[in-house]
Parts: C-alpha cells; sequence; structure tokens
C-alpha cells in the first residue's frame, strides 16, 4: 500500500483529499503547514508527497526546496496543488522541484489516476 503525504492548510480541502484518496487504499498522512510536512515526510518518507504551494508560514515551494535537497528525501515525487493554474504559477512550482503540478479545484474522478502515474 502506497503512502501519501497531503501538507494543506485547508482543512475541507485535505479532508476531501484524505476521503478520495483513503477509499483507493492509500494510506494517509496529512500536515497543515509547511513545517508540519518536512517533519512527516523525514520522519515517515511517504511514496508522494501532494503539496498545496500557499500554506502559513513556510509555503509549499520553500517546503520541495528542502525536501529536494535532502538525500533522505530527495527522491520522493511532490505534487504541487494550487488554485492557480496561470501557466507561470505552474512553472515556479516545477522550478522549485515540484514533480508535477494540480489545479484546484480537484476533479476527483481523475486524482487517484494522476496520483497512480506518479507512483510508478
Amino acid at each position: 500500500m502506497s503512502k501519501i503525504l497531503i501538507v494543506e492548510d485547508n482543512a475541507l480541502n485535505r479532508a476531501l483529499l484524505l476521503a478520495v484518496l483513503k477509499t483507493q487504499g492509500f494510506e494517509i498522512l496529512s500536515a497543515e503547514n509547511g513545517l508540519q510536512g518536512l517533519e512527516l515526510a523525514r520522519r515517515e518518507l511517504p511514496d508522494l508527497i501532494l503539496m498545496d504551494v500557499m500554506l502559513p508560514g513556510l509555503n509549499g515551494y520553500e517546503a520541495t526546496r528542502r525536501l529536494k535537497a535532502e538525500l533522505l528525501t530527495r527522491h520522493i515525487p511532490i505534487i504541487a496543488v494550487t488554485a492557480n493554474a496561470a501557466p507561470a504559477e505552474r512553472e515556479r512550482a516545477l522550478d522549485a522541484g515540484c514533480d508535477g503540478y494540480i489545479a484546484k479545484p480537484i476533479d476527483t474522478r481523475t486524482l487517484p489516476g494522476q496520483v497512480r502515474l506518479f507512483l510508478r
């Protein structure tokens, strides 16, 4: 069973992601901010991280940069999750080290398939 870390400050969005992915058999961890996300990623070494980019304190871009700079966590695929679907925002996420990008609102029908692409 693959382990997915959801880093999302919005409780409703976090609950939605958790519910959709849990029904698909994934083990889910969650964090409310970038610092919690870093700590959980380092401790639990998930198979994938869904990283909201607009987080309080340490934002998702910086959290991604830090995780990709560390030997222990650099192999973990990170998918940026953001409400801003502009091409410049996508580039910013990829420049920070994200491996993929999902725009909000999240299509719950296609999310499991998108996640599986990064778990291969």
